[in-house]
């Protein structure tokens, strides 16, 4: 039996983090002896917001490619490539953008919340409203069924999962009423694709809330992240800075564990749950501290995150990896890729007239 295809990935801003590991890498480390793995990194993606900054996506695709070795994806297991170097992408991202109205995509929760939290006002790019059909075709260049995401990528999913319905629909005569799982028995090209969410859908971040009072999602721009990259004094310095309860003037005083940055690492890093009770009854009567807290939290993400420190350290003396990973990958999923826009080509009609 042929394993199931799995393809997600990250756009090459900055080095991954804690927020990716629970919202989706742990997933991907854990599913390439399932699934046929393929995993992206969307440089092209990075110049919709980055193209004043364009200089550093090259170093971003080198470290994030360090980061899924060093978390324990491997190379000969799963597929790493870099979306440019697949010009199949490109043609089906032009060819899908027949399919999606442009009030269907400016309705996409996920737009609207970039150009806000970015604030990008009315000054986008055309590139920027494109990328999520670049999405799109990311994910149906190699017909994926499961795709690991977080959860403010699941708007962009449920695009892809239409495209694909609508391509089959017009092009292969999938009835219009079939179930998901059967469109690619009914003579469809694409299997409409599942999201799979992380075990956290959105990890906070160190630093204190947003002027409404809501905790920031974890992310390297905002200054409030914990890399996978870390240093054991780095992690330190971070998680005993990390922001707690205000209102806690001294240890004494009894404290908040709901909405508290030091407990939702707790629950969601600490494998020890009756400990994490423990302490939080104890904290809430003012019995424990912040530091004897933070300083478990410390050895929990560290101990995490070692195994991953002594890969990346291996890895790195080995000039060529790198770049061996990814001409590697780019080489299969080109032909992969091919091979589906030559099917949408011909399930089109672009072909006949060579035929």
């Amino acid at each position: 039996m042929t394993k199931p295809v799995l393809l997600t990935g990250d756009t090459p801003t900055g080095q991954l983090h804690l927020g990716h590991w629970v919202g989706s890498l742990e997933n991907r480390v854990a599913m390439q002896n399932s699934h046929e793995c393929h995993f992206l990194l969307a440089n092209t993606h990075a110049f919709t917001t980055r193209l004043n900054k364009h200089d550093g996506i090259a170093d971003s695709v080198r470290d994030i490619t360090l980061d899924y070795l060093a978390a324990g994806i491997d190379p000969e297991k799963a597929t790493i490539f870099v979306e440019s170097d697949i010009p199949a992408i490109f043609e089906l991202t032009s060819l899908f953008s027949m399919l999606i109205p442009y009030g269907r995509l400016m309705r996409n929760p996920t737009i609207k919340d970039e150009i806000r939290d970015k604030q990008l006002g009315d000054g986008y790019s055309f590139g920027f409203l494109l990328y999520p059909v670049l999405q799109v075709a990311d994910i149906l260049c190699v017909k994926g069924e499961v795709v690991p995401v977080g959860e403010d990528q699941l708007p962009h999913l449920e695009m892809t999962r239409e495209v694909a319905r609508k391509f089959n629909q017009l092009f292969c005569g999938v009835d219009s009423h079939a179930p998901d799982d059967e469109a690619v028995a009914q003579g469809g090209i694409f299997p409409i694709p599942k999201a799979l969410l992380g075990r956290t859908k959105r990890l906070v971040g160190t630093g204190g809330p947003s002027d409404n009072g809501a905790l920031l999602k974890m992310s390297k721009s905002l200054n409030n992240a914990i890399l996978i990259s870390d240093d054991a004094d780095t992690v330190k310095k971070k998680v005993m800075r990390m922001y707690t309860d205000p209102s806690r003037l001294k240890a004494s005083d009894p404290g908040t564990v709901e909405n508290n940055p030091l407990w939702i690492f707790h629950d969601t890093f600490n494998s020890d749950k009756a400990w994490v009770e423990e302490a939080k009854a104890s904290y809430r009567a003012g019995t424990i501290g912040d530091v004897t807290c933070k300083k478990e939290l410390v050895r929990v993400i560290n101990e995490l995150l070692e195994p991953m420190r002594e890969r990346r350290a291996a890895f790195e003396v080995q000039p060529n990896l790198v770049r061996d990973v990814l001409v590697h990958g780019a080489d299969k999923v080109k032909a992969t890729a091919n091979e589906t826009l030559a099917q949408v080509a011909d399930a089109m009609g672009l072909s006949r007239h060579l035929k």
